[in-house]
């Protein structure tokens, strides 16, 4: 995203009052098995009953033509975007595991224990009670559910499949794979992941790296040129695989009968990206297609630019909402669209844990105008030991590098700084890419201490489950060399 259009992003945070969800009473006695469908039930267009698919990009920021970006060439998904919503302040987790726990149950990680990158996977630890994954919930309004690997040949590539949440799940938490089965099975709930745009890059060559924008905090250098051109190279690899997937839909007459939810799964994994408490950790897309066949719900709009506050544990409630189910008493997530539609957020809250070997605590909340960051642990550096960064990140070293050399200017500097401040805050209207820190600013220290308050009381609130310290056991346990693994069915996945 270029500068001028970030701005413009940042400064359409027209948001409402707070929003107190609209909360349905769930009928447990209703409920199925865990693992076991309802059976799918014939399409109804008259109870607002479609199919749902989600596409998944991997550690991606709102970086498509439709949001401004230059050197990146998207036309299925700005197409996508043209016929439906956009969202422009729609906010995911800072990494992929802690985010998918979350966004899969509509809970902050924090608050049911998935907030540790790549935690539980070998313990026994399971969900709090009144809480299940998303399709557990759906299955009893006669949602079949499936998780597609196996997509018809004409896509010319599969599924990652990924799941990688932080607890042990009992049951089976989808009843397929394969995209075969849906044109059978509807209404349907179906997710597809895709490898995009997870590090390594591999899309084909059509950036150029001179004319691609950088933010201020990176070195202008050919080694970040290329990495940031490389990023957008597999951008747009996904926007092709998405026009396949769109076209597989119209030929199997599913097109008119889904609505389709376009999102990243984490920020963008550029440094300072995903795995912090910045706009680019939590930033990411989100488009959403209502179809033809049924009733427009509450909160949408064809063609619109949506800039109220979203956060991706509202797409489970949502999910619930359009299909006319009610929503769990826990659940924390407010549905932005059907029956249930809840207001705009007026705060959206972010954090960071431990992710694999690099064990931090950050907390961050933002308004429509300010971010408030609270490093808990400031004694570990923003450029702390991590065998991942170091291994697929390039501007990581070459920040290391040319920190020694004196060769970089103060907010490419900070980063390298051996210690990180106990407060930060942002006005991000007039510093959008957050470089000016404010706490200690005289003028700013009524905003400083409302946020901190809010903050505070959200911890409380949530009880976020970082207050009490990882198992030193367990953190070494998942520290082990797993992480030079690729994800995939059967493997142990990257971070």
């Amino acid at each position: 995203m270029n500068t001028t259009s970030r701005r413009e992003f940042l400064k359409l945070a027209g948001v409402g009052a707070l929003a107190i969800p609209v909360l349905g009473k769930c009928a447990d006695a209703g409920l199925q098995p865990l693992g076991k469908t309802a059976g799918s039930r014939p399409l109804d267009p008259a109870r607002g009953r479609p199919n749902i698919l989600w596409l998944i990009a991997e550690d991606m920021g709102p970086h498509l033509g439709c949001y401004g970006t230059q050197e990146v060439w998207t036309p299925n998904l700005d197409r996508l975007a043209a016929g439906g919503m956009r969202y422009t302040h729609f906010y995911n987790g800072h990494v992929c595991s802690p985010s998918r726990s979350a966004f899969m149950t509509g809970m902050y990680a924090t608050t049911i224990g998935a907030h540790n990158h790549r935690s539980h996977r070998k313990d026994g630890y399971k969900l709090p009670e009144g809480v299940r994954v998303l399709t557990d919930w759906l299955r009893p309004a006669g949602y079949f559910a499936a998780n597609l690997v196996a997509l018809p040949e004409s896509c010319g590539f599969k599924g990652t499949g990924k799941t990688d949440w932080n607890f042990t799940y009992e049951g089976q938490p989808f009843d397929s794979k394969e995209w075969s089965d849906l044109k059978a099975h509807q209404p349907f709930f179906a997710q597809l992941n895709f490898k995009e745009t997870h590090r390594t890059y591999g899309g084909a060559q059509k950036a150029d790296p001179a004319k691609v924008e950088l933010p201020p905090y990176y070195p202008d250098h050919p080694v970040a040129r290329k990495d940031w051109a490389q990023y957008l190279d597999d951008v747009s690899e996904l926007d092709q695989k998405i026009g396949r997937v769109l076209q597989a839909l119209e030929k199997d007459g599913l097109a008119d009968n889904t609505v389709i939810f376009f999102f990243g799964d984490n920020g963008q994994s550029h440094v300072r990206g995903k795995q912090f408490c910045y706009e680019e950790g939590f930033l990411v897309p989100l488009l959403v297609r209502w179809p033809k066949n049924f009733p427009t719900p509450a909160g949408y709009k064809a063609g619109a630019v949506e800039p109220g506050f979203r956060h991706a544990i509202d797409l489970a409630p949502t999910m619930l909402s359009i299909a006319g189910a009610a929503l769990p008493s826990k659940m924390e997530g407010r549905p932005f669209l059907g029956a249930q539609l809840a207001p705009p957020r007026e705060y959206v809250f972010g954090y960071r844990d431990r992710c694999d070997e690099t064990a931090m605590r950050i907390r961050s909340v933002r308004d429509a105008r300010y971010r408030y960051i609270r490093n808990f642990t400031p004694e570990v550096p923003f450029l702390a030991p991590n065998a991942y960064k170091e291994r697929q990140y390039p501007v990581w070293s070459l920040l290391k590098e040319l920190h020694a050399q004196g060769k970089l200017t103060p907010p490419q500097e900070f980063l390298c700084q051996p210690r990180m401040p106990d407060e930060e805050l942002y006005d991000l209207q007039a510093d959008p890419w957050e470089i000016r820190n404010l706490a200690a600013a005289p003028e700013h220290q009524d905003t400083l201490k409302r946020l901190r308050t809010v903050l505070e009381q959200w911890i409380k609130d949530t009880n976020d489950q970082g207050q009490y310290p990882e198992p030193a056991a367990a953190a070494a346990e998942e520290q082990k060399p797993k992480n030079k693994n690729k994800g995939g069915k059967g493997k142990k996945q990257a971070p």
